[in-house]
């Protein structure tokens, strides 16, 4: 989890032990973001800062001119940090490090937020920082991982979340940590200590509603419930810009694809594990698979992906998306 492995970073770091080089790396700025602020932070007093500490551009400088400042020597002070912010912009050239990289400064602490990319771990440079620094990748958690995440961050400062609550978040927000801890940490401001986050508080604090969104249509129709379902889509009619229909036909793919799954287990005890899915909300798919048999689960797959190609523009005259939603309840509930 890399969470974890930020804590032990971040932990080292706490405890003076400092490696002369890290290599932050990967699709997830966040953990990049926060590893780099720490040390941005925390490495330096203020006074010795003015001197001691320099934040470059990957797009302004070159590979040369990140050792040059790398290898000059402190000021008044035990250490100097050097930060290469979207240091990705020296993917070109980034292995001309290497040669710094095997003797580096040790009075020089040098982060370089490679983001959105990642060394290629069978060549030189990624060989050598792992045994003189910390080579870490910054991976995208996939949205069933994201709930969870949120769980463990809130947990460490004395929060609580209901497992709807978290859901809510993760389908307005997706699996980006930076949107989703912003939030989060809006609610906190709310909060008294060791409070819940609700779905009634991000309804009132985020605009999220908590009855018409895509997890209460996905509740719906697994129940069969067809005066809810209608009545969420119409909703989503009237406000399509807060409800895109490209997001509600991925989530209800991916529902009705985690039931096919379902179904097909030997052991549904395993049924968590297998889907990926907080145990809160194992009786969603127990209810759906009561209600839609292997059948009728591989027809309603069929039906998303051709409403998914009707809203490309593929055999379909300009239908609005409210119509779109309309003739995939009746398909599906059919």
């Amino acid at each position: 989890m890399p969470l974890d492995k930020v804590k032990s970073i971040i932990g080292d770091i706490k405890n003076g032990n400092l490696k002369p080089i890290y290599f932050l790396m990967g699709e997830e700025p966040y953990y990049i973001d926060g590893i780099s602020k720490y040390i941005e932070e925390n490495i330096l007093t203020e006074d010795e800062r003015g001197f001691n500490q320099m934040v470059l551009y990957g797009r302004d400088v070159s590979i040369e001119d990140v050792v040059s400042n790398a290898k000059r020597y402190p000021m008044m002070a035990e250490k100097q940090v050097v930060i290469v912010k979207e240091a990705q912009d020296l993917s070109r050239n980034i292995e001309n490090l290497v040669d710094y990289a095997k003797n580096p400064q040790p009075s020089t602490v040098l982060v370089m937020c490679y983001k959105y990319k990642t060394l290629d771990k069978r060549k030189s440079l990624a060989k050598q920082i792992a045994k003189t620094g910390v080579l870490f990748e910054s991976k995208k958690l996939y949205d069933n991982q994201v709930p969870d995440w949120i769980k463990r961050v809130l947990a460490g400062k004395g929060y609580t979340i209901t497992p709807k609550a978290a859901q809510m978040l993760v389908e307005f927000l997706g699996n980006d940590l930076s949107k989703v801890s912003n939030e989060l940490e809006k609610l906190q401001l709310i909060l008294k200590p060791g409070g819940q986050i609700t779905p009634q508080l991000i309804e009132e604090n985020i605009g999220i509603s908590k009855d018409f969104n895509n997890f209460e249509l996905q509740n719906a129709i697994g129940e069969r419930d067809i005066k809810k379902a209608f009545a969420i889509i119409q909703y989503f009619a009237q406000n399509p810009k807060n409800n895109p229909l490209v997001v509600t036909v991925g989530m209800l793919y991916n529902f009705f694809a985690k039931l096919l799954k379902y179904h097909a287990l030997e052991n549904k005890k395993d049924a968590t594990k297998a889907l990926g899915v907080h145990p809160f909300f194992i009786k969603d798919y127990q209810t759906a698979a009561r209600n839609y048999s292997m059948k009728n689960v591989s027809a309603a797959i069929a039906a998303i992906r051709e409403i998914d190609m009707k809203s490309k523009g593929v055999g379909a005259a300009n239908l609005s998306q409210g119509d779109l939603l309309k003739e995939l309840l009746i398909k599906i509930l059919n």
